[in-house]
């Protein structure tokens, strides 16, 4: 009878929630642009999106249909001769990851071959869907009995990823054949699961945020009702399945209490992103006040006390995830490219649910240096982890068994223009540097808009706008909080000099007078075709050190030039990176080498380095020339040492990270 009760009273709430969330107003204070409506002519990243369509995505192809049995799993379910599944449960979501990335980037670079490839696999994807709806190679090769039985076993998260696959190529080829697979297996999940029907919660969170893309793609109010739902279900002890079972803690699933009141970051990384990404769509679109309060404290957590200089977020290889506040080794960083992924998404949605350019601020610096790290220049390697220290031992793998990041940074990369933009009825948000055009709607007026810059490596961001007649409307300019003396929000890193640089706006070569909002320059002004917006950004070299609580980093210093931290590879510096120290007060200099790992700037100076003698017993000082590279370009010429954090003093230089 008290069960009963229980019961009655959490469904209650639940519906409860429900009326009162969506009787709200949405919140988003923008929406971002399409990558669909952005093309990128960007020096520095136009080469990597090039390098994915071209390389990087050949390489997901070969070792999906080639060296693994992924496609061939969809076959067998096609062919029902009862053959065995190979491989792990999750792997169909690395289909549709890289069908994802696919999508993307047949938009950036047409190729009909391309194309044909993601054809024939849609084809197949389709013959493995069952009649009602339900697609999962291993659970249909296995034994439909058990499906849906075990939350822990990744048959939500894999549907989320063919419902983001389907949404993306969708709109990039208006080809709707994986959509309706996609809708038909999300119209399955909800006659099984929601309110009244049988409980849920997901193992691996992506099925939430993979809905709202859904919703908004189809209009269909249900799928938002339904991602709003599985986030109600966290949090009351109603998760079954072997991840409950091995981790008595359940807060490595993100379960210990309801979203709503969550205030940490506990557990493992990439699926607390996924978690929060879809719980800040729920609130942009609902203006759910229980999820927003949520969300920024959880991300007060994050990025005061758990996240790397580098943007990286998971410290710990044993739960993938997080342990403690200001726990953050370096050499043993765990630092999973799909957790640097996932902060990039997520900080996207929190700076659309309130307008704040700080969370540009962070998903700008996991994007130039944690999710950069993870593919190679070459496009054909891949980091799984990205520590911020190695005595040699880290190298870049062409694949993974478990494969999740290469796909994973490819459709990142590829959708880089989803992270450019914004736009409303009244204005437009520049929110990231990159060379670009595209074409905006503000209110009734078509404002076709050109980016133009050498970011990272130089500071000047010139923004051209030509509507066709003259218009008014609000032009946000971000500002970065590195370009205003502020390493990262809150204090745990800080710049050593405080000094606020100078950043200087003009409008067709004269300073314009402009205010400031939540870190955007507002430039509120009647436009006409032609006008341009120069930002002049400060790029002077800066020591950042850490909070005293993060004892790894204590006496120590790390190098930032822009939005990018920097390293000392041992490749620049006779193959040692561990033996120098910087001393207080070096003076820096920068020089860009073209030739040099795909071209990058590169910091000089003078600095102590610890020499041991022949004799294996005698240690001296020689004063050398000190090369630093930026965090992204490491481990492109084989393994070697390197470190982010430079001790400063003598008696920390073997300090063991």
């Amino acid at each position: 009878m008290n069960q009963m009760i229980t019961k009655t009273i959490y469904v209650a709430a639940i519906v409860a929630g429900y009326i009162s969330a969506f009787a709200q107003i949405p919140t988003n204070k923008f929406e971002p642009v399409s990558f669909s409506q952005v093309t990128i002519s960007d020096e520095f990243w136009k080469p990597a999106m090039q390098k994915v369509a071209t390389t990087t995505l050949q390489a997901c192809i070969f070792q999906t249909e080639v060296k693994t049995p992924r496609i061939k799993n969809f076959e067998k379910v096609a062919r029902n001769q009862g053959e065995q599944h190979e491989g792990i449960f999750y792997d169909d979501s690395d289909v549709y990851k890289a069908l994802e990335a696919i999508a993307y980037s047949l938009k950036n670079y047409p190729d009909a071959a391309l194309k044909k490839k993601a054809d024939e696999w849609i084809d197949k994807i389709a013959a493995a869907q069952l009649p009602d709806g339900y697609i999962n190679t291993w659970y249909t090769l296995k034994g439909l009995d058990q499906r849906w039985t075990d939350m822990s076993m990744h048959e939500d998260y894999n549907g989320g990823h063919l419902i983001e696959a389907a949404v993306a190529y969708y709109h990039a080829t208006g080809k709707r054949k994986l959509l309706d697979v996609a809708i038909k297996f999300a119209d399955h999940f909800n006659d099984n699961f929601g309110p009244g029907k049988k409980h849920w919660v997901t193992g691996h969170q992506e099925l939430e945020l993979a809905l709202v893309k859904l919703y908004k793609t189809t209009q269909n109010k249900k799928y938002l009702d339904l991602a709003h739902w599985l986030l109600e279900e966290r949090g009351h002890k109603l998760a079954k399945g072997y991840t409950w079972t091995d981790w008595k803690d359940t807060a490595y699933a993100q379960d210990v209490v309801p979203v709503r009141l969550q205030k940490e970051i506990t557990g493992h990384a990439v699926r607390a992103m996924y978690l929060y990404t879809g719980a800040a769509d729920v609130a942009a679109l609902t203006g759910d006040e229980g999820y927003m309060t949520a969300m920024n404290n959880v991300w007060e957590d994050v990025v005061y006390r758990n996240m790397y200089i580098t943007g990286g977020i998971g410290s710990s290889g044993n739960n993938e995830g997080f342990s403690t506040d200001y726990d953050l080794p370096n050499e043993q960083a765990y630092c999973e490219t799909c957790a640097s992924v996932g902060m990039v998404f997520w900080n996207q949605r929190m700076n659309v649910l309130t307008g704040d350019s700080k969370f540009m601020d962070v998903l700008e610096r996991s994007l130039y240096n944690a999710a950069r790290d993870g593919l190679s220049l070459s496009g054909d390697h891949f980091f799984y982890g990205n520590p911020l220290a190695s005595s040699g031992k880290h190298l870049r793998r062409e694949w993974y068994g478990t494969a999740c990041c290469p796909a994973n940074i490819s459709r990142l990369v590829a959708s880089l223009g989803d992270y450019v933009y914004g736009v409303n009825n009244t204005g437009i948000w520049i929110n990231l540097f990159i060379g670009s055009n595209t074409t905006l709607n503000v209110g009734k007026h078509e404002v076709p808009l050109s980016l133009e810059t050498n970011y990272p490596w130089e500071g000047k961001v010139k923004m051209t706008v030509r509507p066709k007649s003259k218009t008014k409307f609000v032009i946000h300019v971000r500002i970065p909080g590195w370009a205003q003396g502020q390493a990262v929000p809150g204090n745990l890193y800080e710049f050593e000099d405080k000094t606020r640089p100078l950043v200087t706006i003009t409008v067709n070569n004269k300073p314009i007078a402009y205010t400031m909002e939540k870190g955007y320059a507002l430039i509120d002004r009647e436009w006409v075709s032609g006008d341009e917006v120069v930002l002049t950004l400060p790029m002077q070299v800066k020591r950042v050190k850490a909070r005293p609580e993060l004892k790894q980093d204590e006496d120590r210093v790390a190098l930032q030039r822009g939005p990018l931290v920097y390293c000392i590879e041992g490749a620049d510096n006779n193959g040692k990176a561990w033996n120098i120290i910087l001393p207080e007060n070096t003076p820096f200099t920068t020089s860009f080498k073209k030739d040099l790992l795909e071209g990058v700037e590169t910091i000089q100076f003078q600095a102590p380095t610890i020499q041991i003698g022949n004799d294996d017993q005698s240690v001296t000082t020689v004063i050398k020339t000190v090369t630093a590279i930026p965090y992204y370009s490491w481990c492109n010429r084989g393994q070697n040492q390197m470190q982010v954090w430079i001790p400063n003093k003598i008696k920390d230089i073997k300090v063991n990270y």
